[in-house]
């Protein structure tokens, strides 16, 4: 069952109101994909033992700032005075480091937990906690994706959190060298960690 008591982790915080923000400013498409990430995450924290509101929090915030300008993300990196390497990437890395500055700057949410799973969910890390996978994952498998592997990714996300994020990050990294894009150095790391521990 969905549990949208946000306030009880961020004092305050009103999911209608950012809900209708989010509506009103996010195209229909990335603004549903928001909604069903954020229910994703919380069945699976439900079902592996993690924070439910938390992992709620950060899969409905997790492409908060997806749409946002490139502009706003190279004014948010200097400002907050973030590794200068971003400057090299773009909003596919961007939405998730620098977006977390938005979310708490607009927002006013400070708690790390729900950043941190906001910050990691586009490229992985090798701290990641279970609400950081909760939301890697959801935002990977939520029902409307639909991709060559999708099936795969749903068998090893319900077999751990581990099993699901190694297998992300797998085909994250094939899916990027495929198209020759640039892969961001962190990446890497998450996966040669990972890639040990998810039983492939």
């Amino acid at each position: 069952m969905t549990n949208f008591d946000y306030d009880k982790i961020i004092p305050g915080f009103d999911r209608d109101a950012v809900v209708t923000q989010m509506k009103e400013t996010m195209s229909d498409f990335r603004y549903t994909h928001c909604l069903r990430v954020e229910k994703q995450a919380q069945e699976l924290a439900e079902k592996f033992g993690a924070d439910v509101l938390r992992a709620g929090l950060a899969g409905l915030l997790h492409d908060f700032a997806k749409e946002r300008s490139d502009a706003q993300f190279i004014d948010t990196i200097k400002k907050h005075q973030l590794d200068p390497e971003l400057l090299n990437y773009g909003n596919a890395i961007w939405h998730g480091i620098v977006g977390a500055e938005i979310i708490k700057d607009e927002l006013g949410v400070y708690d790390e937990d729900v950043l941190n799973a906001i910050r990691r969910h586009t490229v992985g890390a090798t701290s990641m906690t279970n609400v950081d996978k909760c939301v890697f994952i959801a935002d990977f498998i939520e029902p409307k994706r639909d991709f060559p592997g999708i099936d795969e990714a749903r068998k090893y996300a319900a077999k751990s959190l581990n099993s699901g994020v190694a297998f992300e990050l797998k085909h994250s990294i094939a899916h990027l060298i495929d198209k020759n894009r640039k892969i961001y150095p962190e990446t890497f790391i998450s996966y040669n960690y990972w890639i040990d521990k998810g039983e492939l």
